[in-house]
């Protein structure tokens, strides 16, 4: 069980990861908490009607890297790494195989 930014046992929260999960409920009657939890470096999702509407991160925040990017950084770097032909399908059929909506758990 984990303090959440009241002091209190909430066990929705867990410190080690970083990452916060909240209904919108909570986050509107304390904005300015999660707003100092982002600023100290936590992830904070708002849930509403137990899917993730919002997403509150530190301004520092690294975005992810997209996949050309990566491979230009590699081409830079001279690497020797490269991509088979099947990669692609090979990615499509990952994604394909899996057309279901994600159903996040239910934090409330």
């Amino acid at each position: 069980m984990f303090l959440d930014w009241t002091g209190y046992a909430n066990p929705r929260y867990n410190r080690f990861m970083a990452v916060i999960h909240i209904s919108r409920s909570e986050a509107a009657s304390d904005f300015d908490g999660l707003l100092a939890l982002a600023a100290k470096g936590d992830e904070v999702f708002i849930e509403s009607n137990d899917r993730v509407v919002a997403r509150l991160l530190p301004a520092e925040a690294p975005r992810p890297r997209l996949l050309s990017e990566s491979l230009k950084i590699l081409k830079q770097r001279s690497s020797t790494v490269t991509l088979d032909g099947d990669f692609g399908r090979d990615l499509e059929a990952i994604i394909q195989s899996h057309p279901e909506p994600m159903n996040p758990p239910a934090w409330d």
